[in-house]
């Protein structure tokens, strides 16, 4: 056995279990991988942009370069869409690494980490990565406590993560209550307001609007093209925050971070209007039949405004393995101290009404 001493905190890390991928459902049930549909991870059901693929594929003949170290022309362009400038952009491999780089910039043994109830489950592995102590404020009937997350912070706390709306209950926390968040939240604390999903609503709070303007310095907003861009498998993610902040987590981004595939896809899906407004079209119809069909299945559920439901099925273990027995991955919440709760992403009309067909069977209804 090594005698190499590891850092104290890994003994108690948890450690994220990503939704199940298909070829690995298709092995251990003897399925057909073209008969199983993924409900699991937010992905879009419609695909990537055909604008981003021939984008990328456009750029394979040049794999043997690096790409560009500074993703010049992706942030300029994205900064012009955002109404930024490139120094209020940081990329990384998805908002999962912004994440990681804001543990990096900020957090140290005795540090608070500041969350909600039901938060994302990488809010409390970076923070246990860097010794910081998590401090998880109940939620109120799945929503965010904006009060009890402000009457939370100490002279200790130095990052507060909200999700907005909330991975994985798809709650929104109201503008009002953002609004107070934002402007009570004192100086020394960085507020990460993650925005994974806000490309799916249709009137959000002009977040960035703060950013530009200067008057929340100690605000970055996470975002993606892992959801709604429909580029999961680029990994590629941002954060949007004021030109110092921004200049701190370069300072921790690894070289080559975002590759030249990553790089192209995006450029080319920023322009790519219809994929997203089809997506949005899909989306809405998608929850609308869920909620509806939940409700009449006489099944609890959380209404959603994201491109997800989370809904109570009784044994959440047994629902999803049987669930996935018959070829349809969902997600348990158990991990979330949900064990009666599965959260079931929008698909196509198609892959919705299987699941729903295929739920009613599992519970006998």
């Amino acid at each position: 056995m090594s005698s190499v001493v590891l850092n104290p905190q890994l003994a108690t890390l948890p450690v994220y279990v990503p939704g199940k991928p298909i070829d690995e459902v298709a092995r251990e049930h003897g399925l057909r991988p073209a008969d199983i549909i993924k409900l699991a991870s937010n992905e879009n059901p419609l695909g990537p942009s055909p604008m981003a693929l021939a984008a990328m594929a456009d750029v394979l003949k040049n794999l043997h370069l690096y790409p560009d170290g500074n993703s010049f022309h992706l942030k300029r362009k994205l900064a012009a869409k955002l109404g930024v400038e490139p120094a209020n952009l940081v990329l990384g491999s998805g908002s999962n690494e912004i994440i990681e780089f804001l543990g990096h910039a900020l957090l140290g043994a005795g540090d608070e980490v500041l969350v909600s109830e039901h938060c994302f489950a990488v809010y409390p592995i970076v923070a246990a990565l860097f010794g910081a102590k998590l401090v998880t404020v109940p939620a109120k009937g799945f929503h965010a406590d904006v009060e009890g997350l402000l009457r939370a912070v100490t002279p200790r706390t130095k990052l507060l993560f909200l999700a907005n709306p909330n991975n994985p209950t798809g709650t929104l926390t109201s503008r009002e209550d953002l609004s107070r968040l934002l402007a009570e939240v004192p100086p020394h604390v960085l507020i990460a307001l993650d925005e994974a999903y806000v490309e799916f609503l249709a009137d959000p709070l002009d977040s960035i609007a703060l950013v530009r303007s200067g008057v929340r310095p100690n605000l970055v907003l996470l975002r993606t093209f892992s959801k709604i861009f429909g580029l999961a498998g680029l990994r590629l993610g941002y954060g949007i925050g004021a030109p110092d902040m921004v200049a701190a987590l370069e300072k921790v981004r690894q070289p080559f971070n975002i590759n030249s595939i990553a790089q192209a896809g995006a450029l080319a899906a920023l322009d790519d209007t219809a994929h997203l407004d089809g997506t949005r079209a899909n989306n809405r119809q998608g929850l609308d039949l869920l909620h509806s069909e939940f409700g009449r299945l006489g099944l609890a559920f959380v209404e959603s405004h994201a491109n997800f439901v989370l809904v109570e099925v009784g044994d959440g273990a047994r629902v999803f393995a049987e669930l996935q027995k018959r070829g349809v991955i969902t997600r348990p919440m158990g991990s979330y101290r949900l064990p009666g709760w599965i959260r079931i992403s929008v698909g196509t009309p198609a892959e919705n009404n299987r699941c729903l067909a295929t739920l009613r069977e599992v519970l006998g209804r």
